[in-house]
């Protein structure tokens, strides 16, 4: 009778509530958002992700991680033109060494060289700021790190976006690419800095010189990675805002559902 009463009561408390895993410190959540529009041509598009991968496994970036209160970071990574594609993105993975570190530049430069139309920097930075939401780590910073070389064009607004993102805590940084710049859009370093880029502490760091490129971006990671403030990375130069909508305003002959009014 005791053994009955025993399993009865054992079979009523039902099974038990699975304990979630507890979140893993890191000392800033680091999306890289990577520009495949286009506009960058296979040269640009080479020097970009060798200059990814190089900084990933420099030791100067390892250093800066292991340096930090934690001693690891947790990396993302995505490429990006007029949309984000699946196909296209890294998930999260937690750098600790340069054995992690390489994995992951191993899996970057990995990838096939591909372009796609359209440069929607509002669709990269809302992406961008969508994969920080229900991630397992304890951060004290998430920061967006995107490149680009040309202005938004496609989807939204690009500064209501970089807005948006900056509302929840998020800090945006750039990478202009200057190397080929265009003919009606020679300011992309001050459009970063005016429209792009928010939060406390952000920095534009513009690349001038494809012999630029490796040093920017050790840089540049090794800033974001150390929470560093850099004010000399910064464009202030400029007299006159920039048009954040300008990029729109010169793409008026496509059709764009966000900006009916452009066709006016």
């Amino acid at each position: 009778m005791l053994d009955a009463l025993s399993l009865l009561a054992c079979l009523a408390c039902g099974p038990a509530t699975p304990v979630a895993a507890p979140a893993v410190a890191v000392d800033v959540e680091l999306v890289l958002a990577v520009d495949i529009s286009q506009s960058m041509d296979e040269r640009e598009f080479a020097l970009q992700r060798a200059g990814y991968v190089e900084a990933l496994r420099h030791p100067d970036f390892i250093k800066a991680v292991r340096a930090g209160t934690s001693g690891r970071i947790a990396l993302a990574y995505f490429e990006w033109a007029g949309v984000v594609r699946e196909d296209g993105v890294i998930a999260w993975q937690v750098i600790d060494s340069s054995e992690s570190a390489n994995a992951f530049a191993d899996r970057i430069e990995a990838r096939p060289f591909r372009s796609f139309r359209g440069t929607s920097i509002s669709g990269a930075l809302a992406f961008g700021a969508g994969l920080f939401e229900g991630t397992r780590f304890d951060a004290a910073r998430s920061v967006i790190d995107i490149s680009g070389d040309g202005p938004n064009n496609t989807g939204l607004p690009v500064a209501a976006t970089r807005d948006a993102a900056v509302a929840k805590g998020i800090v945006i940084n750039g990478l202009p690419i200057l190397i080929s710049p265009s003919p009606t859009f020679r300011h992309l370093d001050q459009y970063y800095g005016d429209c792009v880029t928010g939060g406390p502490g952000s920095f534009v760091l513009p690349i001038y010189a494809a012999s630029e490129f490796a040093t920017a971006i050790r840089r540049k990671l090794i800033l974001e990675v150390s929470g560093i403030a850099d004010p000399t990375v910064v464009p202030v130069d400029a007299a006159v805002p920039m048009d954040c909508l300008q990029g729109e305003r010169d793409r008026r002959f496509y059709s764009d559902p966000y900006f009916p009014e452009l066709d006016k």
